[in-house]
Order: C-alpha cells, then structure tokens, then sequence
C-alpha cells in the first residue's frame, strides 16, 4: 500500500480574458494578444487586469490592476486584509510580482500594517535590487515608499473566526510533536519515541508524508495567481493572499516564492500556482511547469507532470497550477478539490477537465 500510487482527479480550473477559440480538446487557444489567466473565479480582478493590458499598459501594470482589484474586494477573504488570521489573531500579506522579460522579482513576506500587497511588492522590484523584504522592515520600506499605513489589516471577520476557533482549543493548528502547556500553548517539543540512532524518524520510511488534509481548503489559506501577456507579447506573473488560516506567527508560504506560487518567462510563457503552500514550495512546481515548456512539453501535461510529482509524496495535498505557453494556449491541473463548470460569455470562461492519473 505504502509503494501505491492512489488515483486522483485534476482538472483544469481558471478565469480568463482574451481573444478566444476552443479547440476540439477542450482547450482553450487565443488568436492574438493580450490573455489574462487566473486562479480561481476572480472575475473582477480578471477584468481589472483586462483593462489595463487591453489599454496599453504593460503586463506588469496589468498584473498590479488585477491582484490590487482581488486585494480591495477580499476575495474569498483570503487575498488582501480583513482574512485569515494567525495564532495571535492578525492578518498578515504575501505577494509577489515578475516580470517575464527581465527576470526581476520583487515580493513582501508576512508583511504588517500595509494592505497593498502587490503594489509593494512591485516597489521592491523597482526600487531596490533585492527579491523579497520580509515582516515589519517590509511595512517600513512600503510606507516610506509612499503606500498607506500604518494600518490595521484585521476586520470583524477575522477577529471572529479567530476566536471561534480559540474557543475550540485552537483546532486545527499547524504544530506537529509537541506537547502544549494548555490548549492553545505555548507548545514544547516532545521527546521523539521514534527515532533510530541517526536521527532519522521511522514513521516516514515508506516516503509518504502524515495527512494535512484538514489543515487547507478553499476558504482557509487561498491565492490569486495571476499571468498577463501584453500586446507586445511580454509576460508577467503575481500573487497575493493573507495566508494559511491559523497559521504560526512568522509563517511565509508559496506566494512570495519565485517558481513556487508563479514564474515567468517571455521565451516560453508562464505558469501560477495556489493550494498547500508548506507543501508545494518543497517542489517549486511553477519553475517545473515553465521549464518542461521550455523543452516542448504542453500546458496541460506541464500542469499535470508538476502536480503528479507532488501527489506522490503528498496523495491528501491540495493544489492547483495553471500554464500558459507563448502562444497562449493554456491549461491547468488540480488535485484535491472540485468545482461546478459554466461558461459565461464568450470572453469569460470557467472550465473544467476531469482526467484520472494512475
């Protein structure tokens, strides 16, 4: 059983703006640019991005406009502020912005104070030669570059779901071989009673890692993971999320990580990704998804490859990548959620595929 694959589902899950035409495969293929494709149902935060790109503007701006757009609107309450609170009852920003052509990355990690998580992050990338600022230096760089703050990110939401969930003992929560002093800690690490000399845990021998389903759903931890093609045929990725719900102060997950959460590359195309951060991070699963592109690999085979390979370590994960190459075909993998298909408009699109990978 341990050296046993379980089948599972993905499918393909996104929205999108752009010229479009659906080929026999169900794969949607544009005729010219721009393209803006998205995680999740963001609709408004597409249509954001729309704009600017069909306006003129870059694939950078258009990236801001639509993760700025999820930001205001608190999608699912987990991008921007007033969601997912941590152990202490704060929200915090991850986010992060590329740009295709130059490879420059700028992004902000467990950033406090300041709501704008894109737009600082895309004030590192211009302003500094650094990738990622992290925490309260975060919020300080941000403000004195001129964004809002400081400011208080949590809302009656996230201040109640928060305590709702001290009232149930602080369950679930991210520790793992600890012993706490009460319910919701302070935690000390247990004494291990199965470790070998060496130090090698036995419970993991067999390669397959302790369930983490019940610790990330669809509204609990999500990302908006954005790609935009502009009219110059120029490429550029974004996210931004609040992070994992409950997590431990101090937590960054996928989102500000290059090649985990999104990567981009003019040459070949790009690719976002959302889901299990803790987990997916370990895989880097968008710099997988561009990089088989690059050696010809499909969108929809990219996704599902960079998704396979970590439902083998992780069959209970959660997680969904989308690919677009640079003709803009574009696709996408899922694992471990499902969702209803409807097709709106002829310029706006939520699809869905169903495969069984053995």
């Amino acid at each position: 059983m341990a050296n046993r694959i379980l089948p599972f589902i993905t499918l393909l899950f996104f929205s999108t703006l752009f010229s479009m035409v659906i080929g026999d495969d169900g794969v949607a293929i544009s005729k010219q640019y721009p393209l803006v494709v998205s995680t999740w149902p963001f609709k408004e935060a597409v249509r954001a991005a729309w704009r600017a790109v069909d306006g003129g503007h870059s694939a950078v701006d258009a990236v801001v406009e639509g993760c700025s757009a999820c930001e205001e609107l608190r999608c699912d309450g987990t991008v921007g502020p007033g969601g997912s609170p941590d152990e202490n009852g704060e929200t915090t920003i991850d986010a992060l912005i590329m740009n295709g052509v130059t490879m420059e990355v700028g992004a902000v990690a467990a950033m406090r104070f300041v709501k704008d998580g894109i737009r600082a992050a895309k004030l590192v990338m211009q302003h500094t030669k650094h990738t990622l600022l992290v925490g309260e230096k975060a919020s300080a760089f941000a403000i004195s570059m001129g964004l809002p703050g400081p400011s208080n990110l949590s809302s009656s939401d996230s201040i109640s779901k928060w305590s709702k969930w001290k009232e149930n003992n602080c369950q679930p929560n991210f520790w793992k071989d600890v012993v706490p002093l009460d319910s919701c800690g302070p935690y000390h690490a247990k004494a291990s009673m199965d470790v070998k000399e060496g130090g090698c845990s036995t419970r993991n021998l067999m390669g397959i890692a302790e369930p983490r389903s019940s610790l990330v759903g669809p509204h609990n931890h999500d990302t908006i993971s954005m790609a935009v093609i502009d009219k110059m045929g120029h490429v550029a990725v974004g996210t931004s999320t609040n992070g994992a719900t409950y997590k431990i102060p101090g937590r960054v997950g996928d989102g500000p990580i290059a090649g985990s959460s999104a990567y981009a590359d003019t040459d070949v195309g790009a690719c976002g990704a959302t889901g299990d951060g803790d987990v997916m991070m370990r895989f880097l699963p968008c710099y997988q998804v561009v990089e088989s592109m690059r050696l010809g690999m499909e969108p929809m085979l990219a996704a599902k490859d960079a998704i396979s390979r970590i439902a083998r370590k992780f069959p209970d994960f959660v997680g969904a990548v989308v690919a677009v190459n640079k003709n803009g075909v574009h696709a996408g993998a899922c694992h471990g959620w499902t969702f209803e298909y409807s097709v709106r408009s002829p310029v706006t699109v939520d699809v869905k595929v169903f495969t069984v990978l053995p």
